[in-house]
């Protein structure tokens, strides 16, 4: 077998072993939503039942401030849920399996590493050596610092010039800032 047929072979597995992670992470991805709908579906019926229940009593004797009442403690239960997924994806961003830490710690040093950075994981963050070896690190000449601190998974990428907090919990706050309104009526319609 040549040389030209031998890179040819690796490049196929590799990009049929990308499909299939791509794949399998859609298709966990998929399960999450799902389940994360169930339960904000059960948590929220149980909310409104609360909410149907105190405004009740409510409005016996103060029929505009029961409204009020109920719309606030209707949208506390809303962003409880929304907390609540948002908890979920930060326990399975921490939860990650081997492969997928190290594909999209790679992807994020892509996307945000310069030259000479150095990388300050989460003290939890069990795929630190497979990080290091990685070839943006090398590329961009990155260094790995010996500290690990407590964060919320990930990791921090000091600079020259500034930080950039890549931590999973940074990661899903900026999300969250972007996209809670789409979850809420995504969850919730558009009650």
């Amino acid at each position: 077998m040549g040389r030209e047929e031998i890179v040819a072979r690796i490049l196929s597995d590799a990009q049929a072993e990308a499909e299939g992670i791509v794949k399998a992470a859609k298709e966990r991805a998929e399960s999450i939503v799902r389940t994360a709908e169930e339960t904000a579906n059960a948590e929220i019926a149980e909310a409104e039942k609360e909410a149907n229940a105190r405004a009740k009593l409510i409005t016996d004797g103060k029929a505009a401030t029961a409204r009020l009442d109920s719309r606030k403690v209707i949208l506390s239960e809303k962003r409880r849920v929304v907390d609540g997924i948002y908890f979920r994806a930060l326990v399975t961003l921490c939860c990650l399996e081997k492969h997928e830490a190290v594909l999209l710690a790679e992807k994020l040093l892509k996307d945000n590493s310069e030259k000479g950075d150095e990388i300050v994981f989460s003290e939890n963050f069990a795929y630190a050596d497979n990080v290091a070896a990685l070839p943006v690190v090398r590329e961009r000449q990155l260094t790995v610092s010996e500290e690990r601190p407590k964060l919320s998974g990930g990791f921090i990428l000091r600079g020259k010039y500034s930080d950039k907090d890549l931590t999973y919990g940074a990661i899903l706050s900026a999300d969250r800032e972007e996209h809670q309104a789409e979850i809420a009526r995504a969850v919730f319609g558009n009650v």
